[in-house]
């Protein structure tokens, strides 16, 4: 990639990873269990006259042995786990208030377990939980059901167990294979685990293997992760998620036992970056979009090529927008227009659920606005263009007109080599799709207000 330094630093800053738009951090407490409840009445009316999206379902469990350094997700470090069988009762409770509301039997086609580690419940709990989910809404013959799983606590025994109960897709969480690396962060998994759970999971037929890989981690250097990349080719996952790590102990009270002069530089980073792009292409993986790679015959990258992808709170997907119900604390979902997060701890959570009343204590009706700019902003994300007369249409604009602050801060992009702005449509170049969220922050309203970027990962 030739790009001119100067615009690589105007790039080299933090933005969101538009999972949603609004982005999370835009939810409000005036968007509570009421509120929530009444987008599913909105939802189950729907269906009752045939026009409900699909459904996906997601499932918090946050719990983790052990505490890996940069960690930002919501988990619980524990070693107790007879504390997962109390969750597993909530959560079924939780499950039950929401078949009241839309129905039972109601068709699932994605299904995604994550955390914390979800392998930190035994075969026995895991089973039990799909049995309830099972009976209370019909899981569709072909639907993606998927789990993260922590190599330190999976055997190739396991990976059977959990196919037997119907998962087809995995993700393993390597993030990196230098020993000094994975000292520095709290997180030790020699390469040869990782090469055994990956060929059993082959092995036990499992649709989709994803290896999870993080850079600018401390003792990184553009070197060490080169080989990482190597020995991540070597496994031959079907998908990669490739991301940028944000030190921000301020908000997440792990981090700050990384040294910050153990971090790698602003220009390591950049090395590390456009060495895993070009070291993957090499090996023949197709470039998703926003730091994702898949091998071409993946149900990605087959979507990717013929239009078809879609983004979630879960990252990239193949499934057409999808309402999506999150169970468990912390669990971000969606539901027509609207976005709801669950309490973000244990006690909170605990005690809505038995009271009989959702656990939402946030969240965000979408304003007629918001709809426009995410219809816009997922356009880039997912295919990279932007039709202006699909969204006229859709949203009864004029896109010019609507966007026109947004289309002329496009033009140091478009000087740049990564955007062309026709008469009818954005394009992002080949070379713009490494840089897609860069591109989607223009058009972000609510980023562009208050400037405050922090809270995110760096772009690059």
């Amino acid at each position: 990639m030739n790009i001119p330094q100067t615009l690589l630093q105007r790039l080299d800053v933090p933005g969101p990873r538009y999972t949603s738009y609004p982005t999370a951090d835009r939810f409000v407490e005036a968007f509570g269990p009421t509120e929530y409840a009444q987008a599913l009445h909105q939802r189950a009316e729907g269906a009752m006259v045939g026009g409900a999206p699909g459904l996906s379902l997601y499932l918090h469990i946050p719990f983790c042995e052990q505490l890996c350094y940069y960690c930002a997700c919501n988990k619980i470090i524990t070693k107790h786990h007879e504390r997962g069988r109390e969750y597993l009762d909530v959560l079924a409770q939780e499950v039950e208030l929401h078949t009241r509301v839309l129905g039972r039997g109601k068709p699932v086609s994605q299904l995604h377990f994550g955390g914390g580690s979800p392998t930190f419940l035994s075969d026995e709990e895991l089973d039990w939980l799909m049995a309830v989910l099972r009976r209370e809404f019909r899981v569709v013959d072909d639907a993606e059901i998927s789990i993260e799983v922590d190599p330190r606590t999976a055997t190739p025994q396991r990976l059977a167990r959990l196919a037997a109960m119907g998962f087809n897709r995995i993700s393993f969480g390597v993030q990196d294979f230098d020993p000094d690396v994975q000292q520095a962060v709290h997180r030790l998994q020699p390469f040869e685990s990782v090469r055994d759970l990956m060929r059993a999971a082959r092995e036990l037929g499992y649709q989709s293997i994803n290896a999870d890989l993080i850079y600018g981690l401390p003792r990184q250097t553009p070197e060490s992760f080169a080989r990482t990349i190597e020995q991540v080719c070597q496994l031959r996952p079907d998908r990669i998620a490739l991301y940028a790590y944000a030190h921000l102990p301020g908000r997440f009270k792990p981090q700050r036992r990384i040294a910050a002069d153990d971090l790698p530089k602003p220009e390591q980073r950049i090395q590390m970056l456009g060495g895993a792009i070009e070291g993957f292409i090499a090996q023949g993986y197709a470039y998703i979009g926003m730091d994702h790679f898949a091998l071409p015959d993946d149900a990605l990258a087959v979507a990717k090529r013929q239009g078809r992808l879609h983004r979630n709170f879960q990252g990239y997907s193949t499934q057409p927008d999808c309402d999506l119900i999150a169970l468990g604390v912390s669990g971000i979902g969606r539901m027509g227009a609207t976005y709801s997060q669950n309490a973000k701890t244990l006690p909170e959570y605990y005690d809505a659920i038995r009271r009989g009343e959702f656990a939402v204590v946030r969240g965000l009706a979408l304003t007629r606005d918001d709809l426009v700019r995410r219809a816009v902003i997922m356009a880039i994300m997912c295919q990279g263009r932007v039709e202006f007369e699909s969204i006229e249409l859709a949203h009864l604009i004029k896109m010019r007109e609507y966007f026109a602050h947004e289309l002329a801060a496009l033009q140091p992009l478009v000087d740049g080599g990564l955007v062309e702005v026709g008469a009818d449509a954005i394009q992002l170049t080949p070379t713009g799709w490494f840089f897609v969220r860069g591109v989607a922050m223009t058009f972000d309203k609510h980023l562009q207000a208050d400037k405050v970027r922090e809270r995110f990962s760096r772009i690059i």
